[in-house]
């Protein structure tokens, strides 16, 4: 099984890149399969058509893959910068396309006639990395910490993963290169505790 990581940057060469490419380094050396998606780089079309709505709709090759990976991966990371206190609209289209109701997931009835949602993924655990250049004191106070709910709660959650951590690497903008290195170790580490030393994060 593998691991999926998925960035969400436009600019080639950008902190979230080494960011990517750390994580997806100590992932490989710990003997983990890495499936790396660079969204802009690849070109992804982040629109989700009303063809595609239908449950038997038949999939573009690129979304297809892209359900399959998402199915079939042990574990997901995701790396992006904060826009707006919400992921880029690219990741974002990602999300609506790829985790796609009947394959990701399913609605079913409990015995007690409420509803519930099957997740129908094999992922465990889950990185979230973001940048901003707003303090993480200012995003908490000011905003109520948004992408923590959106991607704990609102995605991750939704599916029933508990082994879930996020960093938060801020203010980029006046951060020194001590800092970014210190990040990057802080960001390896993450990987290395969540999927090379199953347990840490939650309780599955």
């Amino acid at each position: 099984m593998s691991i999926l990581v998925i960035l969400a940057h436009p600019k080639p060469g950008s902190f979230n890149h080494a960011i990517a490419n750390a994580i997806c380094e100590r992932l490989q050396a710990g003997g983990k399969e890495v499936i790396f998606h660079d969204l802009h780089a690849e070109g992804f079309d982040p629109v989700y058509s009303a063809a595609e709505l239908a449950r038997d709709a038949v999939l573009p090759p690129a979304i297809e893959r892209a359900s399959q990976e998402v199915l079939a991966a042990e574990g997901i990371v995701v790396i992006h910068p904060n826009y707006w206190s919400t992921p880029p609209a690219i990741l974002k289209g990602w999300l609506d396309r790829a985790l796609r109701p009947g394959l990701a997931y399913r609605f079913q009835t409990g015995p007690d006639g409420k509803g519930y949602v099957q997740s129908l993924i094999a992922a465990q655990a889950a990185l979230v990395v973001t940048t901003a250049n707003t303090s993480d004191e200012v995003d908490q106070a000011v905003y109520g910490n948004p992408l923590e709910n959106f991607w704990k709660t609102c995605v991750f959650g939704f599916f029933g993963i508990t082994r879930f951590k996020r960093c938060s690497f801020s203010p980029v903008i006046v951060s020194s290169p001590e800092q970014r290195a210190d990040w990057l170790e802080q960001a390896r580490t993450a990987a290395q505790t969540l999927f090379l030393s199953p347990g840490e994060y939650g309780d599955k």
